[in-house]
């Protein structure tokens, strides 16, 4: 499938490499080393930073009520001195 004008960026390589960007050397090197095109190699490292950074799940409503939290103190009983956390993360510590 052809990309549409509209669906394309100009993309420039960096005279140098830096944590910023590449040259179109390290490009071709990379794009060698996966045996793939320079195009493919630069989708491939925006995926890889995007798994990175990106969240790969959709964000919850937040916090439990205090509805939910009562439903499930009913359902799973603690034993005496257990508590169940509305939290995994220690907002305080943060």
């Amino acid at each position: 499938m052809a990309a549409s004008p509209n669906n394309q960026i100009a993309f420039r390589y960096r005279a140098a490499d830096s944590a910023t960007g590449v040259t179109r050397d390290t490009a071709k090197r990379l794009a060698e080393r996966l045996g793939v095109d320079e195009t493919q190699a630069i989708h491939y490292a925006l995926h890889e930073l995007a798994v990175k950074i990106l969240p790969q799940y959709e964000q919850d409503d937040g916090a439990l009520t205090i509805k939910q939290m009562h439903q499930i103190r009913k359902a799973a009983p603690q034993k005496k001195g257990r508590s169940v956390r509305s939290s995994l993360v220690d907002m305080e510590s943060a």
